[in-house]
């Protein structure tokens, strides 16, 4: 798949989106990167040769904000294109990938731990 339908469907999940949880993303950005590079998957502890990353969210969790958090820059959910178009042939399975990344990032958001969101089967 090509990198602009890649960049349509991610859009098309970020847009459906339902609220109330839409409203509480709207000091997040969200970014398409084609690859995570080297020095990031070492730093996640993650071994280049063999492991790779869908998506990742950086920032600072809704749940870990206090009353003093303003003037901080936006939170980043970056969503990477090659190792999804490798991983999945289908555009039917590629969507599905892009929105369980999309939702597993957003819970990160909103103060999930990674053990949380695997139990719930993301």
């Amino acid at each position: 798949m090509d990198r602009r339908h890649f960049l349509e469907l991610v859009q098309e999940v970020w847009d459906g989106i339902p609220e109330p949880f839409a409203s509480k993303l709207e000091n997040v950005v969200l970014v398409v990167e084609d690859e995570p590079s080297v020095e990031l998957l070492r730093s996640l502890g993650l071994n280049p040769s063999r492991d790779t990353l869908f998506g990742l969210y950086q920032g600072v969790p809704l749940t870990q904000r206090g009353a003093t958090f303003a003037n901080h820059p936006p939170d980043t959910i970056t969503i990477f294109y090659r190792p999804l178009v490798r991983r999945y042939a289908t555009e039917q399975r590629l969507r599905q990938e892009i929105a369980r990344t999309i939702v597993h990032e957003v819970a990160h958001h909103f103060g999930m731990s990674e053990t949380e969101i695997r139990r719930l089967g993301y």
